[in-house]
């Protein structure tokens, strides 16, 4: 392949494996395991002196090509498909950790990714403490000599704050701790952790890379060393493996990514400064816009804005609900990355568990929405959205 590749070339056809029949699309390997020539051709494949698969929990070529293709997106040398993208998150914070360590985390996080940090870790005697993320002095104070692992989310889900990837890293490598970044509302088109510092990415594939609704899914990135060290027999034996055909459905996902990812971010650009001029608008956050409290941080470490738009109504609760009733294409879901807009109130779904303080310091308030743009005709959502906001009292 080459290395010349721009991303678009690469996710049509990079890490293609084909079958002796010459497939044009790629091969699903619907198979639970593999057999092996002879005896000894079995002992050499398990004891890895021979690369060929063994069992499909452990990988199959169908997962091996969603994981090359993203790797070559993402500038990694080495990556573990999973099952959801929370089994990706888990994975990569839990394989690396143990009783007595700590860990930092940003309090900006969806929901269920701060549950692992505060509710999972610390069962198994991990400690992590939460910091306003925007800051790198919040995370030099919460450093402990224990301290192994950085986690973050940037932007953040769903009220789109910014992380200084690169400072955060430095700090890690100067304790010689590791940074985890979820990059899902970013996406690989417009943010490369790894480039910035960061020494692990994850992904919910079930947001932009599948993009339309079909499968769950989840990919952990990282250097070759790492996932042999601390990823590789955490995922051999805890089995949080993809599916086969989810990984299928993955690879035609991601072959039209920026294609769709371009025309998301051009209607959530457009709808951010529609939504900012809006008088029954409180406030709108948008990593595109100039007037994003960190748009120093988004020119150093994004190439785009992002598919995503946050904003908040006056009017709290009842003017989100009423808004969310009033729309007729954009469609009311706790999903995004998807090609149909979709809007979701945080509060009373995506973020319900947490405290209604924590909900308060992350940002999230009763009026409070978050719209994943789909790649409709943005005057329609625009005209969607204007006669929602219109019915209002």
């Amino acid at each position: 392949m080459s290395k010349t590749w721009r991303p678009a070339t690469k996710l049509v056809h990079g890490g293609t494996l084909r079958s002796p029949y010459g497939e044009t699309s790629e091969a699903i390997y619907l198979t639970q395991g593999f057999v092996y020539d002879t005896s000894e051709a079995a002992e050499a494949r398990f004891k890895g002196e021979d690369d060929g698969f063994i069992y499909a929990r452990f990988g199959s070529p169908t997962n091996a090509m969603f994981e090359q293709r993203m790797c070559l997106l993402e500038g990694a040398e080495d990556a573990r498909a999973t099952a959801s993208g929370m089994a990706a998150v888990t994975a990569a914070i839990m394989c690396q950790v143990k009783a007595g360590d700590h860990i930092v985390a940003a309090r900006a996080l969806f929901g269920s990714c701060r549950w692992v940090v505060e509710t999972l870790a610390p069962k198994y005697g991990v400690e992590c403490t939460l910091v306003d993320g925007r800051e790198i002095a919040n995370w030099e104070a919460a450093v402990r000599p224990n301290t192994k692992v950085f986690f973050l989310e940037s932007p953040t889900n769903p009220t789109l704050e910014v992380v200084d990837i690169a400072a955060v890293s430095r700090l890690a490598n100067q304790i010689g701790a590791k940074v985890v970044v979820d990059n899902v509302f970013a996406t690989p088109l417009f943010q490369n952790p790894l480039s910035l510092g960061a020494h692990v990415v994850v992904y919910s594939a079930t947001k932009h890379i599948d993009g339309q609704g079909r499968c769950l899914g989840g990919i952990v990135l990282s250097s070759k060393d790492w996932i042999e060290e601390n990823l590789r027999d955490y995922f051999r034996h805890t089995g949080p493996a993809m599916s086969p055909f989810n990984a299928w459905t993955l690879l035609k996902g991601v072959e039209t990514l920026p294609l769709r990812v371009r025309q998301q971010t051009e209607n959530a650009a457009r709808i951010a400064d529609f939504l900012a001029e809006h008088p029954k608008v409180a406030k709108v956050i948008y990593p595109g816009r100039k007037d994003h409290p960190q748009a120093d941080i988004i020119a150093r470490q994004m190439t785009g804005g992002s598919t995503l738009v946050c904003f908040e109504l006056k009017g709290d609760k009842p003017a989100a609900f009423a808004l969310q009733n009033a729309l007729e294409i954009i469609r009311i879901s706790n999903n995004l990355g998807d090609a149909k807009s979709l809007i979701t109130h945080p509060a009373t779904t995506t973020h319900k568990n947490l405290p209604e303080e924590a909900r308060f310091e992350a940002g999230i308030t009763g009026g409070t929405l978050r719209l994943s743009c789909g790649i409709e005709d943005s005057q329609d959502l625009l005209e969607d959205l204007d006669q929602a906001l219109r019915s209002l009292a």
